[in-house]
C-alpha cells in the first residue's frame, strides 16, 4: 500500500466496550474510486473519520498522504460528509468563495453546474441541488482525494447520475476518491468495493471479484406471485424481476418446496449480481 493517499492498517475503534471497527485494512491512490458499502452502524463513517484524524484510532495505523493525519494533511482533502458541511445561511457563492478562501486558493468563478444558483441560500435549495454544490465546494481547492460519506442520499436518478458523473471526472483528473453508498448501481461504478458487516471488512476487491462466482436460482412460474409468498414465508431470500424470481438458495430446495406448494415452475442457477452478493456477505456477517 506504499504511496496510497490515504491508508489505514489493521486500524480499530473502540468507544468504551463496544467496537465500532475492528482491524480494518483499506488503501486509497490515484485515480481510482474506492465504495465503501454496509448496512447502517457498519462503521463505514467511523473508518472516514479515523483516515481524516478526526477520531484517534485505539489501535492500528492511519496515513493520509504517506503522513499521520494533521490540519496540513487535510488540507489536500475534499470532504463531504452526510451532513454536507455547508453553510444554509450563505448562499451558494459565499459559501464557494469562503471555502476557497480558507484552503488559499485564487478567488476563481462559480463552476457552470452551480452558478446559476450564486445568489440564493443554500438552505432555500432542493437536496439534490444542495449536494451538488457540497461537491463542487469540495473541489474547490483542487484536493488531491475525494471523501464522500453518502453524497447521494435523498438525490434523484437524475442528481445521482450528474454527481456520479463528477465523481467519474475528478477520478480521471488524477484525484483519488473515496465513497460510501447504499446504492448497488453506484457501487458497480467504483473500482473497487469494501463490504463492511458490524465494523470488520467481510469482503472486498472488484465487482467480480465480490460476486466470486455466486450464484442464485432463476424461478419462471405461471403462478408466480403465489411462488413468491411460498419462498418468502419459508425464509427465502427472495427478489422479483418482472415476472421471474431470483432466489437465493440451491436449486433442489426452491424446487422441493414449490413443488411440496402444488406449483409448477422452471428453475436454473444463474450468476447472482452484485445487490445479491451483498445481501449474502452481509447476511453471513452478521450470522458470524
Amino acid at each position: 500500500m506504499t504511496g496510497s493517499l490515504a491508508r489505514a492498517l489493521g486500524v480499530s475503534m473502540r468507544f468504551g466496550s463496544f467496537t465500532a471497527v475492528d482491524s480494518v485494512s483499506l488503501a486509497v491512490d490515484k485515480g481510482e474510486v474506492v465504495g465503501l458499502l454496509g448496512a447502517n452502524g457498519a462503521g463505514k463513517t467511523t473508518v472516514i473519520r479515523l483516515l481524516l484524524g478526526l477520531l484517534r484510532p485505539s489501535g492500528g495505523t492511519v496515513r493520509l498522504f504517506e503522513a499521520p493525519p494533521t490540519v496540513g494533511t487535510r488540507r489536500r482533502v475534499g470532504y463531504v460528509p452526510q451532513s454536507l458541511g455547508l453553510y444554509t445561511d450563505l448562499t451558494v457563492a459565499e459559501n464557494w468563495h469562503f471555502t476557497s478562501a480558507a484552503f488559499g486558493s485564487p478567488r476563481q468563478g462559480l463552476p457552470a453546474g452551480i452558478e446559476s444558483h450564486a445568489d440564493e441560500l443554500v438552505g432555500a435549495l432542493p437536496l439534490g441541488t444542495q449536494r451538488r454544490v457540497a461537491f463542487a465546494v469540495a473541489l474547490a481547492h483542487r484536493p488531491e482525494l475525494l471523501v464522500l460519506d453518502e453524497p447521494t442520499s435523498g438525490v434523484g436518478p437524475l442528481g445521482r447520475a450528474r454527481l456520479w458523473q463528477d465523481i467519474r471526472q475528478a477520478a480521471e483528473a488524477g484525484a483519488g476518491v473515496l465513497v460510501t453508498t447504499h446504492n448497488m448501481e453506484e457501487a458497480e461504478e467504483c473500482d473497487r468495493l469494501l463490504i463492511m458487516v458490524d465494523g470488520v471488512v467481510a469482503s472486498a476487491g472488484t465487482v467480480a471479484e465480490v460476486i466470486a462466482g455466486r450464484s442464485v436460482v432463476e424461478v419462471r412460474c405461471d403462478d408466480w406471485d403465489a411462488a413468491f409468498v411460498a419462498l418468502d414465508a419459508a425464509g427465502f431470500s427472495v427478489q422479483a424481476h418482472g415476472r421471474t424470481l431470483r432466489v437465493a438458495a440451491s436449486s433442489q430446495d426452491v424446487t422441493a418446496l414449490l413443488a411440496h406448494e402444488g406449483i409448477a415452475s422452471r428453475s436454473r442457477s444463474v450468476p447472482a449480481n452484485l445487490e445479491e452478493a451483498f445481501v449474502a456477505v452481509v447476511t453471513a456477517g452478521s450470522v458470524s
